[in-house]
């Protein structure tokens, strides 16, 4: 049976969709909102006021008028609120300081030592966040909570659920801990989820009403915008694009199936085919040496792979024209570029966003792969193209998609609202 609402829920998400209209744009007048979000001049008006008086959006010169008053200008106050954004990643943890715009303050980055325990490292992440609000100058009463980026599965608590790459994680009450070292509220998703976010609070995303993220990190996954909402599916780990299958009789994945797209395409499988061509004699700059490249990468295995290039090494080459290097990011281009035209064919959205740290590098190599399949193969591709586009903030695309999930949860319109009691 679906549920009714009242009037006090409606005028809350009637506030929110304001905001949001405001949020999105580079300057919005009140007429603008009231056209674009359908209400009244009045009921703008009205919120407007609000949120003017909360400090939460200010006036910012005018428009030209075509007669009549000039239109004021609004805009949200970067400065009327801040979330610490932290991507817990097997290798490395990243921090950024964001304001309510979405725009990095600080950006950090520490890796994770070995041998410690779960509880631990938690407390690192805090230390360091609540370092981070005081060397910014940031009090409390401006920050409005932590957000959490980290590998799911992920249940409504916030527990950890046997992460793939995180031995000793099982059954990890994160979201409960970091609450109580930090003393901020936190609100958490999977790192891709959570990427896909950031992309609708301050990226490419901010006014596309329904879009895929493809999030190439450590592993390979997603985040879902169908119809301006975040859908999360009914265990909260929905748009698990790294679990395609996309070569059926390619190898064994953690998930129990066989040819997905993490098992081929995720920066350990790169590394894997490369040491196995060069083994087979292949010729390559990648064999002159140990392999190790010129800087860390945030997106590879932090097991690494037993003697060999890594996935920054590899990365690297290919981007120079070494023959195995591209050999083997061309087809993980094409294995991203089948799932790609999948996630388009099944849910026919407007835009496909590519990001996260492996993209270092080759991010041009699969942009340009994955938007020729998705501009040629798609069924409706003759009824409506989907742009496809990197992710200019690629590289730390989590942590700060992890600052945007307190910004989207304490602001954001949500339909869910309006059915809740």
């Amino acid at each position: 049976m679906r549920m009714g609402t009242n009037l006090p829920k409606v005028g809350s998400y009637n506030r929110a969709v304001v905001l949001e209209a405001i949020q999105v744009s580079d300057g919005i007048s009140r007429v603008q909102i009231a056209k674009h979000a359908g209400l009244t001049a009045q009921t703008v008006s009205v919120i407007v006021r609000k949120l003017l008086e909360e400090g939460l959006v200010v006036e910012d010169g005018s428009l030209p008028s075509s007669g009549g008053k000039p239109r004021t200008i609004l805009r949200v106050d970067p400065a009327a609120g801040y979330a610490v954004g932290i991507h817990f990643d097997p290798g490395e943890i990243s921090y950024v300081l964001a304001d309510l715009a979405g725009q990095p303050v600080t950006v950090l980055h520490t890796d994770v030592r070995p041998g410690l325990s779960p509880e631990e490292v938690i407390r690192q992440m805090a230390r360091t966040a609540r370092d981070m609000l005081r060397h910014a100058g940031v009090p409390d009463h401006k920050v409005l909570g932590i957000g959490l980026a980290c590998p799911g599965p992920l249940d409504a608590d916030g527990v950890m659920n046997f992460p793939p790459r995180l031995s000793g994680w099982d059954q990890v009450p994160i979201k409960r801990l970091l609450e109580e070292h930090t003393g901020f509220p936190v609100t958490f998703d999977n790192d891709a989820a959570a990427a896909a976010i950031g992309e609708r609070w301050a990226g490419l995303a901010r006014a596309t009403a329904s879009f895929a993220y493809l999030y190439l990190g450590t592993g390979i996954g997603g985040g879902l915008f169908l119809d301006n909402q975040i859908y999360r599916g009914r265990s909260l780990n929905a748009a698990e694009f790294g679990h395609i299958t996309v070569m059926p009789d390619g190898p064994d994945c953690y998930c129990g199936n066989r040819g997905c797209v993490e098992a081929i395409c995720c920066p350990s499988a790169i590394e894997a085919a490369v040491r196995t061509r060069l083994a087979e004699g292949a010729g390559s700059m990648l064999a002159a040496g140990p392999g190790n490249g010129p800087e860390k990468d945030p997106g590879a295995d932090p097991a690494g792979g037993p003697g060999g290039p890594d996935h920054a090494a590899i990365c690297a080459a290919a981007a120079e024209g070494d023959p195995l290097a591209r050999e083997v990011i061309d087809m993980v281009a094409a294995r991203l570029a089948d799932a790609a035209v999948s996630i388009v064919n099944m849910l026919d959205i407007d835009l496909l966003v590519l990001g996260g740290p492996a993209m270092h590098k080759v991010g041009h190599i699969y942009h340009q792969v994955i938007a020729e399949a998705v501009a040629s193969r798609p069924l409706a591709r003759r009824l409506h193209q989907v742009h496809v586009e990197t992710s200019p903030i690629a590289a730390d695309a989590a942590a700060i998609g992890a600052a945007s999930l307190v910004f989207h949860a304490t602001y954001a319109p949500r339909l869910g609202t309006l059915l809740t009691s």
